[in-house]
């Protein structure tokens, strides 16, 4: 009977190198990761745009627009919005067809959802490219022509015959900036809190509260303003209007935004990382301050500026709880105060050429707030997990030999 006792002695035999022009090792052998290596998993993706592709793209799109206009000129039809979705149908049945008799079905149906993704995203574009270029070309001429005194002035010499650089939006901003801060300090901390809970808890009240604050999330937002109006301003008199109450509208408003994008945040922190902790003997509440909140950090500044921008531009909770001034008000607990949608609101509705233009401008500058929001929430969001260190600078005392 032959010996099958295992030698554990005996050398591990060196994988040849294989066959072909495969990049190999330092050691000539094949390595176990990179791109193009023998047995990498990692999937290869050619994001090079090629000569072939693009003229198989402008092509089905040159040829089905052809066809298209040349349909509805011998039929004689008019109308831009059916020939653009004829133009698009025939394009895809086109597109489609050429990518599937030159490179497989596979490859057919990566290229259509590709073309159907763009296609959407830039049809989503249009309309807001459209109404920021519009505002734009409209209130940046009296936002700047007159700077920096549109954003200094207050709205005190406001008449229909007043020209545009008599007023300002200074107390629109300065009100605006206060009722949103406030708005934030009461809805940041109870909405990650919320989201944690919610993230970690699998009870009943938990279902409970998540069906709230989705409830909330679709809210329209002068349930906002009518709910602070009734239990904060109506007891108080025209005395209970005050910058304060429009920021506690807000924050209704704000509170669900910030849970729901701080909670999908939170969900997806790798169980490894609290499970680790626990086995250390750490107690819940550190891992989640040490661990879970500070992982998930970058996301969380994300919900936050995001919160913000949306509760930015809305005007039907200023309008029942700030009241509206056109002075400088630098206090958000007394007296009523400015906001820049309520302000809008009030402009287009009186007479005056100048006070239309006051309005545009006014609009610029709320839409350049808001946008600001938007591009710093994609900065902080476009950066990687994990605690940013500055480089560290050495110095040394250099020894002459």
């Amino acid at each position: 009977m032959a010996d099958r006792t295992l030698d554990l002695t005996a050398p591990i035999p060196t994988p040849a190198a294989p066959a072909g022009n495969v990049p190999s090792g330092p050691d000539g052998t094949a390595p176990f990761d990179g791109p193009g290596a023998v047995g990498s998993d990692r999937p290869q993706r050619v994001r090079k745009l090629t000569l072939q592709s693009t003229v198989e793209f402008l092509g089905s799109a040159l040829s089905a627009l052809a066809i298209v206009w040349l349909g509805f000129t011998i039929a004689g039809i008019s109308g831009a919005v059916g020939m653009v979705i004829i133009w698009v149908a025939l394009f895809f049945a086109i597109y489609g067809f050429v990518c599937w008799r030159a490179h497989g079905i596979l490859a057919m149906k990566d290229r259509l959802a590709t073309a159907g993704v763009w296609m959407g995203g830039i049809t989503a574009m249009i309309p807001l490219a459209g109404v920021i270029l519009y505002v734009v070309i409209k209130g940046a001429g009296v936002a700047l022509g007159h700077f920096p005194d549109f954003f200094t002035k207050d709205m005190s010499g406001l008449s229909a015959l007043a020209p545009t650089s008599a007023v300002g939006a200074g107390a629109a901003i300065v009100g605006t900036v206060e009722q949103v801060g406030i708005a934030a300090i009461i809805s940041i901390p109870l909405g990650i809190l919320t989201a944690t809970y919610l993230a970690d808890s699998r009870s009943s009240f938990s279902r409970l509260v998540s069906f709230v604050v989705d409830a909330m999330t679709g809210a329209p937002a002068i349930i906002a303003g009518l709910v602070v109006y009734l239990f904060w301003v109506e007891p108080r008199g025209h005395s209970g209007k005050s910058g304060f109450a429009a920021g506690m509208a807000l924050a209704v408003m704000m509170l669900p935004v910030v849970t729901r994008a701080a909670q999908e945040v939170i969900v997806i922190v790798p169980g490894s990382l609290r499970e680790a902790a626990l086995a250390l003997g750490a107690p819940q509440w550190r891992v989640l301050v040490r661990i879970v909140l500070p992982t998930a950090r970058v996301g969380l500044v994300t919900a936050m500026i995001l919160g913000v921008a949306r509760i930015a531009g809305e005007t039907a909770p200023v309008l029942f709880n700030a009241g509206g001034n056109d002075r400088y008000n630098w206090n958000p607990f007394e007296g009523q105060q400015d906001n820049l949608p309520f302000r809008v609101y009030q402009l287009i509705f009186q007479p005056g050429v100048n006070v239309i233009k006051d309005a545009w401008g006014v609009s610029f500058v709320l839409v350049v707030l808001v946008l600001a929001l938007f591009i710093v929430a994609r900065v902080i969001g476009s950066h990687k997990p994990g605690r940013r260190r500055l480089p560290r600078l050495s110095f040394r005392r250099s020894t002459s030999s």
